[in-house]
């Protein structure tokens, strides 16, 4: 077994080269007897949280809140200088778009990109089964179908090569989730797109600033989406953005979320109610002058503990595309290898780890393939009305999906980011000692 060569002494002569190389030293805690399993009775090799509280607070973010209560100015419609429309100024420039477009929710903004399109009743759009379920309710919203595909088992981002086998006559458009806050493979997905004439929509919830081949991640495609849940890089608590370069487009997407209304005040066609209040532009206001530079910290930190990681084949980080320049890191995700690890399967490593003080989980549980709204809606007069029994058939025979399964059930562990990415280095260090300390007991897994 790969598992019998791959030693203590290895690994840790392949972390301290990696290490030395950076100018950083050798992790501590690397050398020295066999310790006992803190799940097993011995002592964790750390306590208590990692990287500051999260979401982000500071005096600026309270005093922008403070100052939009006592304004009075409660509504993005009551001023056109009031934080939402000034957050959306800021948040363009900051990610290099022409316009921006605030939501109340992540899942608004995509929403709102869908309905902005015209997609609806008869239409497919092509999207990945792992990614929260706010990706595919927003195609079901405009009751348009959501063709799930498999994912890359190492990326966890659309296959490609997936995605056109699912290409048909009512395909209309695709949306990619750059999962993690890393790019998706939008370059091939691009080059489908161009060749099948189908509309690009970036589910880049996850991805404030991350860069793929010389452009920003939701400007890479026809319409970018962006997320400032409480758990983002960026957050309010809820809320969301739509960023473009096409300004008629762009108008439209203004138009839906202002439930329909224009920038002229027409109404003028369908559209909900989506639109972020001042409280929420307030508090994000307040936290972007220093999102980059925690973006920065966060990518530095994510690269650092991938060179740790490096030459240990028990988890591997998360596999990237040529040209990936810069990730958001929502989640540091690793596919789990049991093989180095005795045979023990994903439940007992993370009950070790955590036992260790470090919070990896499985993250999605499921496969959006395998949750009772695939049932649902094929029963529906909206669906039953516009595609044919045997299309319905087909979709739902369709949704088994190897990859995704084996991510879900087998392979994922992840450490969320957007706080964690930004402790001190040897809070780092010490994850990698708590990776290498089960890995050296890994004899012992078994029997937890």
């Amino acid at each position: 077994m790969q598992n019998q060569d791959f030693s203590r002494r290895k690994f840790i002569k392949a972390a301290a080269i990696t290490t030395a190389a950076a100018g950083l030293g050798v992790t501590p805690g690397m050398s020295g007897a066999k310790e006992t399993l803190a799940v097993l009775g011995g002592s964790a090799v750390r306590q208590g949280r990692i990287g500051p509280s999260w979401p982000y607070i500071d005096d600026k973010v309270i005093e922008s809140v403070l100052k939009t209560v006592k304004s009075g100015v409660w509504s993005r419609i009551q001023s056109a200088t009031g934080t939402v429309p000034t957050f959306e100024q800021h948040f363009a420039k900051l990610v290099g778009a022409p316009y921006c477009v605030g939501t109340g929710s992540g899942t608004q903004a995509l929403s709102t990109c869908v309905e902005a399109m015209n997609l609806g009743p008869g239409d497919e759009v092509i999207t990945s089964p792992y990614t929260d379920f706010g990706t595919i309710s927003a195609i079901l919203t405009s009751r348009a179908l959501p063709v799930l595909v498999d994912v890359d088992p190492l990326s966890f981002q659309l296959d490609p090569g997936e995605v056109e086998k699912h290409i048909n006559a009512n395909t209309r458009a695709i949306m990619p989730v750059h999962i993690m806050g890393l790019p998706a493979n939008m370059e091939r997905i691009m080059a489908i797109a161009k060749k099948h004439n189908l509309k690009v929509i970036e589910d880049a919830c996850q991805a404030p600033f991350s860069r793929y081949q010389g452009k920003a991640v939701g400007l890479i495609g026809d319409l970018g989406t962006f997320s400032f849940q409480a758990s983002k890089a960026i957050a309010c608590g809820e809320g969301g953005a739509v960023v473009g370069s096409d300004e008629k487009l762009m108008n439209e997407c203004f138009t839906v979320q202002n439930r329909g209304a224009s920038k002229q005040g027409k109404n003028e066609r369908i559209g909900p109610k989506y639109r972020m209040n001042e409280f929420e532009g307030a508090v994000l206001l307040g936290q972007l002058d220093g999102a980059k530079e925690r973006f920065e910290i966060r990518n530095a930190n994510a690269n650092y503990l991938a060179s740790k990681l490096k030459d240990f084949p028990g988890l591997k980080p998360q596999k990237q595309y040529e040209g990936t320049e810069s990730g958001a890191y929502y989640n540091f995700a690793m596919s789990y290898d049991k093989e180095f690890f005795n045979g023990a399967d994903r439940a007992k490593f993370l009950k070790a780890i955590n036992a260790e003080g470090v919070p990896f989980t499985s993250y999605i549980k499921n496969g959006l393939h395998r949750e009772p709204w695939v049932d649902n809606i094929i029963r529906l007069k909206a669906y039953t009305k516009f595609f044919s029994p045997q299309r319905l058939k087909s979709y739902k025979e369709g949704m088994q999906l190897k990859n995704t399964d084996l991510i879900t059930d087998q392979t994922m562990v992840v450490m969320w980011g957007s706080g964690t990415l930004l402790a001190e280095r040897s809070e780092l260090d010490k994850i990698v000692d708590a990776i290498h300390k089960v890995h050296e007991n890994r004899d012992k897994l078994k029997t937890i």
